[in-house]
Order: structure tokens, then sequence, then C-alpha cells
């Protein structure tokens, strides 16, 4: 039944070699790895809106050289992001390029930081998908969280059957939300030359404002920047697209940085054009389109699609997440399942960790994740400010021909990203702060399963050269409740394996052990019966002391091992009827280092 319903799921299993078939076309990719930050369009200028609005609305008009700036930062991000894919094509972004360059602990903060970064994506996404959901249908309200825990599911089995799968349903939302946009820019542009447009809050471009500062700018400009979240994940699943894999991945960060440049700047001029102010219960984007094409159709297959963009911004996170997590893992700092690939040739492991945080995250926070915002922020640009910094590192290492153009790119993306990164923690810290308690956390854990990893390694390595296998004698303990099939079973395949057997049973009065001992002698199984008293009623502890007394005997020269006799029951009901007493005692034995444990089942029929 669950084997059925798995693949109703997700699909029949795939054989390895179609796995060059799962590789990601351009336009695909380009739907899958780029809906988060195409996505930011919907509330990127409004961030930037919202700090200015705080002076007045005489201050909107500095909207424009900010969204300048942020468009430029964008430039510096996709050309250094362009640079890195064809000097580290097999994927990894700022994990990588950090850890090349800057050393391992840089990069495992890289890579934390993504980590983390991915699972708020997730979160956020789907709260904010949900929060257009229940804006038009208010009586949701009060099942938000369930309606998110939903949205995720569905990305999750989504992803869970291929990503050239999800990726072809997912490029319909995602383009109907760019040629949204574009149309809106279109229109609204078109109304604005015409002279149609009527300002709601008239702005002078180059009006002086009383109180402006350089840090209000700052602070409004790294507002802006939550713009260009997600433009790494491109760099970071390389190994997902068609060969040339750097090529096509480079070509695709490029038409991903035209598209949002394109947007995010038309739409900035468009709510300096219709002198737009950020309201409580209104997007800058709703404002907009309201006021280019009335409340009618355009408007609203322009405002659903954006709800739907919103909630499909977490799927860049289910590309990029597992991908990360297979080369934090394949480095031994995330445990070995995150490299394995399921049924459908994916990181399954991956996406349904991915899943289970963000949805733990949304469940704690009670779908408002309006305050993780920052720290999803801060937690993008930390990567971006590391991965310039090891780029810079390289280019002065390696000095290629003509390498001080990309150096200088990348110092000066550095630098506006550490300053970035600097407002958020001076201007946000009490929602950031937690950044400094969890960053550290992930890091000693990657530290500590990496030195598991190493220790094991030290453990089982063999001399293949001197070290051979010693041949040892067997000695095997069958415990016995009784004379039963069960019992038989188990005999009869420890006399397949070894002459030394013997059966070991526990009986708590002398009536009980006399019939024990009458019984076996009449059925003379070939096997010695030892009989324990048990004083306490307590099974496991006299036959510890007796497999102890075992153990010493033939410590130098056998194999100790217990053979547990377990019936298996028709109906998994059926094992609430039973003591379980071999479960039991195995886990007592798993403690033990030189005693070997088996099992062998007796499948009953009724």
């Amino acid at each position: 039944m669950v084997t059925k319903l798995k693949r109703f799921l997700i699909g029949r299993p795939m054989k390895s070699h179609q796995l060059a078939e799962e590789k990601l076309s351009k336009l695909k990719a380009l739907a899958v790895l780029s809906s988060d930050a195409l996505s930011s369009v919907a509330y990127g200028t409004e961030q930037i809106l919202l700090v200015l609005i705080t002076l007045g609305a005489a201050a909107l008009w500095y909207s424009i050289p900010i969204s300048i700036a942020v468009l430029g930062l964008l430039t510096i991000l996709v050309l250094s992001y362009r640079q890195t894919i064809y000097a580290y094509p097999s994927g990894g972004g700022a994990y990588i390029v950090a850890k090349d360059n800057l050393g391992i602990s840089t990069g495992l903060v890289a890579g934390g930081s993504l980590l983390v970064d991915y699972i708020l994506t997730v979160a956020v996404s789907a709260s904010a998908g949900t929060d257009a959901i229940t804006s038009a249908i208010p009586i949701l309200h009060d099942h938000r969280v369930a309606i998110a825990i939903l949205m995720i599911l569905a990305l999750t089995l989504l992803n869970l059957r291929g990503i050239t799968e999800s990726a072809s349903i997912l490029m319909i939302p995602v383009y109907l939300f760019v040629v949204a946009v574009f149309i809106l820019i279109i229109g609204g542009g078109y109304q604005w030359a015409t002279g149609h447009v009527q300002q709601a809050i008239p702005s002078t471009y180059g009006t002086a404002v009383h109180g402006i500062t350089l840090f209000i700018l700052l602070k409004a400009f790294s507002s802006g920047c939550s713009a260009l979240t997600g433009v790494e994940a491109v760099s970071n699943a390389i190994p997902n697209f068609k060969t040339p894999a750097e090529r096509n991945a480079a070509k695709t960060l490029m038409m991903m940085g035209v598209i949002l440049g394109t947007m995010f700047i038309g739409i900035s001029l468009l709510a300096y054009a219709y002198g737009i102010a950020p309201k409580a219960n209104e997007t800058v984007v709703s404002q907009i389109a309201s006021a280019t094409f009335g409340r009618g159709i355009v408007y609203y297959f322009i405002q659903t699609v954006t709800a739907a963009i919103l909630f499909l911004a977490a799927n860049t996170a289910f590309a990029a997440f597992p991908l990360l997590a297979f080369m934090l893992a394949k480095d031994r700092f995330m445990p070995n399942m995150f490299t394995v690939r399921g049924d459908r040739l994916g990181f399954s492991n991956g996406i349904i960790v991915l899943a289970i945080l963000s949805a733990i995250l949304i469940i704690v926070s009670g779908g408002d994740t309006e305050n993780l915002i920052p720290l999803y922020a801060i937690g993008v640009f930390v990567p971006f400010t590391l991965s310039q910094a090891g780029m810079m590192k390289r280019w002065i290492t390696k000095k290629p021909t003509g390498w001080i153009v990309p150096f200088t790119i990348n110092t000066i993306g550095m630098l506006t990203t550490l300053t970035i990164s600097l407002i958020f923690l001076v201007t946000k810290f009490s929602q950031v702060w937690l950044i400094f308690i969890f960053l550290p956390t992930v890091i000693m854990i990657f530290k500590k399963i990496n030195q598991h990893y190493r220790d094991l390694a030290d453990e089982l390595r063999i001399d293949i050269a001197t070290e051979k296998p010693a041949p040892k004698g067997s000695v095997i303990v069958i415990p016995v409740a009784g004379i039963t099939q069960v019992v038989r079973n188990s005999i009869s395949y420890a006399q397949s394996l070894t002459d030394d057997v013997v059966a070991v049973y526990v009986g708590f009065d002398d009536e009980s052990i006399k019939k024990m001992q009458r019984k076996w002698e009449e059925w003379n199984p070939g096997v010695r019966l030892i009989v324990l008293r048990s004083h306490y009623r307590s099974i496991v502890r006299p036959l510890m002391k007796f497999i102890d007394t075992v153990e010493w005997k033939t410590a130098a020269t056998d194999h100790v091992t217990v053979l547990v006799p377990q019936f298996i029951t028709k109906s998994r009901w059926h094992n609430l009827l039973h003591n379980q007493t071999s479960l039991l005692l195995r886990a007592y034995l798993f403690a033990r280092q030189d005693v070997k444990i088996a099992t062998v089942p007796y499948r009953l029929k009724k």
C-alpha cells in the first residue's frame, strides 16, 4: 500500500543512466533557479519606500537613485558569479569559493549561511503566498499555518518527482509573472508618456529633504537589496545543467540578471511616476496595477501571478539546498545520506529535510515570518561577501591574463555587500542577533560531523598487505522460552553454522524448570540445554551473566554469537499482544563489544 502511494505521488523509479535526461535546459533552469530572485521584484521597491516614507513623501524621489545603485550591485554580482561559474564548474557557489581561497572555516560560514537562508526562503515564501491567499479570502486567516505547510508539501512532492518534471510545471507561472510585470511596465510607461498619470502623492525629483542622512540612505539601499536574494542559486546548481553545463549556467545567470534588473528598475520608475507610497493593506505593485489598468481582468491577472511567484520562490531553495548539502556531505561536513540520489535521481533526502525544517519554522513562528526577513537577507549577504573576497584572493594568487578588471569588480562587490551586511547588523540587530548563536552552532556541528568521519576512517582503515582475517571457532547461544517451531527453526539454522550450540532457558520457579528439562530430554534436538534460575523474574540479567561466562571462556579462540529466535506476526497490531522480549534482549546486547547478535525470524501464517 505504501509503495503504491509512493509511486502515485512521485512516479516510478528511474535508472541511473537516465541522469543525463534530468539535466535542465536554459529556459527550464531559469524558471527553477530564478523564481526566488524574480519574485523579489514584488517587494524590492516597496522595501526602499518603507524606509524613505519615514521622512515624508518628499523623500520618495530618492528611490530612483537608490534603485539604480541596487541595479549596479546586481550587475556586479551577476558578473562576479559568472566568473565563479567558469572558475568552479562543479558548483557549490560561495561555499566552494570561500573554502578554496579563504580556508575551510570560512567556507563553512558561507555554506552554513546559505543552508539557513534556503530554509528561511521556503518558510518566508510559503508565508507570503499564504498571506496573498488569506488577503483574498479572509475567512482562511486562522488556517494560515496549515495552508503554508500544504504549500510546502506540494512543492516537496513536485521536486521529489524529479527536477525536469518540476521545471516543466514551474515554467508556466514563472514566465506568466515575467509577462505580467512587463505588461505592467509597458502599460504604466505608456500612461506616463502620454500624460495620463496623476501622482497620488506628489514628489519632485531633486527636492531637498529635511532630516535626510547617509545612514537613512544606506538603510534604504540595504532594504532594496532584498531584491537580490537568490542570485547565487545558479552558481550553486551548475551540475543540474545540460552540457556544456558552465556555459549554459553562465547564460542563464545573465538572462536572469537582465530580466530581474529590467523589472526592478521599471517598477521603481513607475512607483515614482505614480507617486506611490507604501500602504499597510496594499502592495506597491497592486497600487501601480490598479492605477494603470483599474480593477479589471488585467489587474487580477497581475495579482494572481504575483501571489503564485511569491509562493514558488521557495522552489529555488528546493533546487539549491540539496546540491549544497551534497557538496558539504561529500566533504564530510554533513551526513552521508545527503549524497544519495532517490528513485527519481534527485537528492531526495535534502529535499525532505528542507521541507521538514521549514515547516517546523512556520509552526514555531505561527506563520508570521516577517521578523525573519532581516535574518533571511543577512543570510544572503554574508555568503555574497565571502564569495567576492574569495574570488579577490583567487585573482591575486593566480594572476591570470587580464585579472585586474575582474579583481576590481569583485573588490567593489565585496566592499558593497560587506557594507550592506554591517548596515543590517546595526539597524536590525534585534532581529538578526540570532545569527551570532546559530552560525557558530551550525559550524560546530559541521566540524563534529567531520571529526566523526575522520575518526571512523582511522579506526576502519586496514593494511591489506599484512592484516588478514583470523579464523576462529564459533559458539552460538540460543535463548529459548519453550519448545516451539520458532526454537526448532533457530536450532536448525545454528547447527548449519557450527557444532558448538548452546540453548539457554531462564526459569522463575522449580516447577517450570523441571518441566522444561523433562520436555527437552524427550525432544532431544542434539543441543545442550543450560537452565538458569531467576529470583527477580528477569530474563535478561541471568542471561547476560551466562554470556559473560561463555565470553570469558572463549574470548581467546571463539566468536560468541547470541542467536535470538523471533516470530513475525502476520498483522502488525498482533505485536501489541506479545512481550517483545527479543527486542529488549537485542537492545542490551548492542552495547556489548565482543558479542555478535543475530536474529532468526519465523513468520506466522495466521
